[in-house]
């Protein structure tokens, strides 16, 4: 048996639980860990609160998560690492417990924490996959809102490393910390289209929403093309002609290893904001959802 976090029906956090579960058996191709750290997603929450219910129905009783890192402690067969390794990766059927399974491991360098390693997986492959979709290229500016939370947070240092210029939609009190990126910072709120002009006199030439605040009809109008603003947070997408970036973190294992690979060389950061045991997983929702956060909230099973 193993201790996991569990729910049994869709709320409030109060519904996450500390159960018993069976130990999860690695199939083909996968591997069993015994989790170091667990990441904590906005995704999480859509999911347990029931947001996504019609989209991905849960079936109950069932352990959130996504990503998590640990060291292997049983392999399935053909399975990309051996027993005692240490890994990070996308988990199936769920990551805040303390034992999960992974598809397609990649090895985590002695320079990541774990707490890295496990908040790297879900939004560095979802800002990976973003930007590759809006194909911007160097010399090109991208506007990113929500440039502070965890995936624009990445997007913005992906993007300034590849020779992107980048405008960022920022709270008053994030400013410094997505200047200190490489990124312009501008508030958003009332006005941030005109912000976003002043700081762009050139114009803007793809929009990268990662805020989900009601920005896509102006989005469209500074890009002249609807083609040419994605979000992942914004169900009204399709209302303006704007792709719904959705889906796996599936993309093999060549964006998160090129990921890890910038993180260990010091190119990436991931900020963590707090670390929580597996107990106090219930108020780790309630602070992400209170937004008390600035980087990522990660559970220590």
């Amino acid at each position: 048996m193993s201790t996991a976090i569990t729910f049994s029906e869709y709320g409030a956090p109060e519904v996450l639980q500390l159960s018993e579960v069976a130990l999860p058996q690695p199939g083909p191709g996968q591997v069993r860990i015994r989790v170091r750290a667990a990441s904590v997603n906005p995704l999480d929450m859509k999911i347990r609160s029931g947001l996504m219910a019609k989209v991905a129905p849960a079936r109950f009783p069932m352990i959130p998560g996504l990503d998590a890192a640990g060291v292997v402690d049983a392999v399935g067969e053909g399975a990309g690492a051996a027993v005692g390794d240490e890994v990070l990766g996308a988990t199936v059927g769920g990551s805040y417990s303390e034992y999960a399974l992974i598809e397609r491991p990649v090895a985590k360098p002695e320079a990541l924490s774990w707490e890295v390693a496990a908040s790297l997986v879900t939004v560095g492959q979802t800002a990976h996959r973003v930007l590759g979709q809006l194909g911007v290229q160097a010399g090109q500016t991208l506007l990113v809102h929500g440039a502070a939370g965890s995936v624009g947070f990445i997007a913005v240092q992906l993007a300034a490393a590849r020779g992107i210029t980048v405008i960022g939609t920022v709270s008053e009190k994030d400013i410094e910390r997505v200047t200190a990126l490489g990124a312009t910072a501008v508030r958003y709120g009332d006005g941030w289209a005109e912000r976003v002009t002043a700081a762009a006199p050139g114009g803007v030439d793809y929009v990268f929403d990662a805020s989900g605040a009601g920005v896509l009809a102006d989005s469209v109008a500074l890009t002249g093309d609807a083609a040419k603003v994605i979000t992942i947070a914004d169900m009204s997408a399709q209302q303006h002609g704007v792709r719904f970036s959705a889906g796996t973190t599936d993309q093999g294992t060549d964006a998160l290893q090129e990921l890890v690979h910038l993180v260990a060389e010091g190119r990436l950061t991931v900020p963590i904001w707090r670390t929580y045991p597996l107990a106090e997983t219930a108020q780790a929702h309630a602070d992400l959802e209170a937004h008390r956060n600035h980087g990522k909230a990660v559970l220590l099973p």
